[in-house]
């Protein structure tokens, strides 16, 4: 199937696997000082809940982790068009204000694994832990809060998300940001009715 599948196991993240596996990075410090301070409080506040795949031959070996949070899209604040596209498959009786989603908070690739494909494993696996018979609440999207740089966009463009806003500009609005610097962050969705 894949790497993951095939040769991993996962794991929630707990101070056991903290304090015995191999200093995990991914090369970029925010992630990795998330993971390795924050990730645990996350979860003691039931702010969010950290996942790791190990190594099956060796457990000791973190190959990647996400952080998986619940969220919803508000499409009573989110421009018209847009709003429109992510209500458009919905039945018209069914059409809310709001529609459940899980945030992809953090998503690492231990430097040891990166350019395997790994990363869109995750997203795979991720996307299917949320659609029958696996969803538990019911949840129509993934949304994460990308970087807004070349590499991690098209990475989430790549697994078939899109832009929550159409600009920039819509964007900073809705978060009221008044800058003329391009955003840290793009927020993006996935619609899980694609794949159920």
């Amino acid at each position: 199937m894949g790497f993951l599948l095939d040769k991993c196991k996962l794991k929630k993240m707990d101070d056991e696997i903290l304090s015995t596996c191999h200093p995990f990075t991914c090369g970029d410090e925010d992630l990795d000082d998330f993971f390795l301070h924050d990730a645990m409080r996350y979860k003691a506040e039931l702010l969010g809940k950290t996942y790791c795949f190990v190594l099956d031959d060796d457990p000791k070996t973190i190959v990647c982790m996400f952080t998986l949070s619940n969220d919803s899209i508000r499409v009573d604040v989110i421009p018209n068009s847009r709003g429109r596209k992510l209500s458009h498959d919905i039945p018209r009786e069914k059409r809310m204000r709001r529609y459940p989603a899980v945030l992809i908070g953090r998503l690492g690739i231990s430097t040891k694994f990166q350019h395997l494909h790994i990363g869109t494993e995750v997203m795979d696996f991720i996307k299917s832990w949320f659609v029958e018979p696996y969803n538990k609440t019911g949840c129509r999207y993934l949304v994460v809060d990308a970087y807004n740089e070349d590499v991690p966009v098209a990475f989430y463009k790549k697994n078939g998300f899109d832009f929550m806003f159409s600009t920039e500009e819509q964007e900073k609005s809705y978060r009221g940001i008044v800058s003329d610097k391009p955003l840290k962050t793009r927020l993006m969705y996935f619609d899980l009715i694609l794949i159920k």
